[in-house]
């Protein structure tokens, strides 16, 4: 199980990757375009916002079935002295947390505004440094291997 999981959240986070990545660039080229908020740029961004809270979905549940859950029984608080496991299992999860919760205000955000710019802004700076954290929490070594 735990494999399967494992690799359905790496798999998946190709798309949210991608996703953020073109509701991001999407939502820069309207701002800067002074282009009109259309239903397009409402799916795509709407689009990258339900994957990313999927993928987060799959990431606590992975979180909770993997090995390295039980360290923390094991060790306790010596776990943050561990280079890698602290990065898997605190920096990782909490950082990508907060990835999802900025996508999610910035989602809510855009929602309220009234101006076409207003929208864009909204989720391109969200969607952006959300993006930006993800990309800097990716466990490359693990990815690429």
């Amino acid at each position: 199980m735990y494999t399967a999981i494992q690799t359905a959240h790496s798999i998946f986070a190709y798309i949210v990757l991608a996703l953020l990545f073109f509701a991001s660039l999407n939502a820069i080229t309207g701002l800067t375009g002074k282009r009109l908020f259309k239903d397009k740029d409402l799916r795509l961004s709407l689009f990258a916002l339900i994957v990313s809270h999927l993928q987060l979905l799959l990431g606590i549940i992975l979180y909770f079935v993997t090995d390295h859950f039980k360290q923390w029984s094991v060790l306790g608080m010596k776990l943050m002295s561990n280079d890698g496991l602290r990065k898997l299992m605190v920096e990782h999860p909490i950082t990508n947390v907060l990835a999802i919760v900025l996508i999610t205000i910035g989602w809510s955000k855009h929602k309220k505004e009234e101006s076409n710019n207003g929208k864009f802004k909204k989720i391109a700076v969200f969607y952006t440094i959300g993006l930006i954290l993800l990309l800097s929490m990716i466990p490359w070594s693990q990815w690429m291997s």
